[in-house]
């Protein structure tokens, strides 16, 4: 494919600063760690997180942690903020540790998200009837690989992201078998392939992501995502099964140790305000994915030529 600029994009304002009290800094000689997870929209998220803290006077750490099991080394202080949660994705242990008052939430990160199955436009002309789900009953065959004969292959999220691919196939019936991906690189190297060859492609995926621009991608319509389908399962097409249905609106959260507001007060703040919208993080991945910059690199870019619109939310907590 054409190679796209998207550093050019980098200027547009993007933080809403939310409203907060000046508050006391805090051990400002211990580093706060903030867990960097698998995709490059949360490193790009956590990055903003961490200079914004540096910019108030932090000592701040990047500590990598898998985004299922990261919640036991927050509860421990070991990590102290994790900057990009996915309500679908997100642990039973995540829902535990703020029962029990290890882990506390911070509030939304207001990221306008969107997951499902999809596939690239041109498949819609190798099984006509797409995007209705219904139609991949009889398109199955033309997805199978040699692993997955007789069913159709469909590429899911990573093993440790979970395995919501794989539950809809169930869920529908579809003669799918889901395929964890390795990474999210190989889920881009799949679009991308199938993109440039023409060949069949389903996969799991979401957005705020680069490649929904990049590539032209399109989502499975399945039946509404409602909590009912999840817990009931006379509910949906399948009165067999639960999960017979779409993905519930993602809800992009954060969350931090229960001790990090004492411990950093004003960082607690300045945590719980930050917010980031698609508009800002979607090129800055794009700069990193498609163009090869660094994290580090895009990131300190955005944020010179977006001070005001991340320096309010420094300022009213620090000040």
């Amino acid at each position: 494919m054409k190679k796209t600029t998207f550093a050019c994009l980098l200027g547009a304002a993007s933080l809403v600063a939310g409203t907060a009290q000046a508050a006391e800094m805090g051990a400002v000689d211990q580093p706060i760690k903030l867990a960097v997870n698998e995709w490059t929209g949360q490193h790009v998220t956590t990055h903003i997180a961490g200079e914004m803290l540096k910019a108030a006077g932090y000592k701040v750490e990047y500590v990598t942690a898998g985004m299922m099991n990261q919640f036991q080394a927050i509860a421990d202080g070991e990590i102290h903020a994790t900057l990009e949660i996915w309500s679908s994705n997100v642990s039973d242990e995540y829902a535990n540790k703020v029962a029990e008052g290890t882990v506390v939430e911070l509030g939304d990160l207001e990221l306008a998200a969107k997951e499902g199955i999809a596939y690239p436009a041109h498949v819609a002309e190798l099984c006509p009837g797409l995007p209705a789900w219904e139609a991949l009953k009889a398109c199955a065959p033309l997805f199978a690989t040699a692993e997955t004969l007789p069913s159709g292959r469909l590429v899911d999220y990573p093993a440790d992201w979970g395995t919501p691919g794989a539950d809809r196939m169930t869920g529908l019936e579809l003669p799918f078998k889901a395929v964890p991906a390795g990474s999210e690189g190989a889920l881009i190297a799949e679009l991308r392939a199938s993109t440039e060859r023409k060949t069949p492609l389903l996969i799991t995926f979401w957005q705020p992501h680069w490649a929904m621009s990049a590539y032209d991608v399109q989502f499975v319509d399945l039946p509404v995502g409602e909590e009912a389908c999840f817990n009931d399962p006379a509910w949906g097409p399948n009165p067999n099964a639960v999960n017979d249905c779409d993905f519930a609106p993602s809800r992009i959260f954060k969350a931090a140790w229960s001790g990090t507001a004492e411990t950093w007060p004003a960082a607690f703040e300045i945590l719980s305000n930050y917010t980031l919208a698609v508009e800002a993080q979607q090129p800055m991945m794009g700069a990193v994915d498609v163009d090869g910059g660094k994290v580090e690199e895009v990131v300190a870019a955005w944020m010179a030529a977006n001070e005001d619109s991340w320096r309010p939310v420094v300022d009213a907590a620090t000040k």
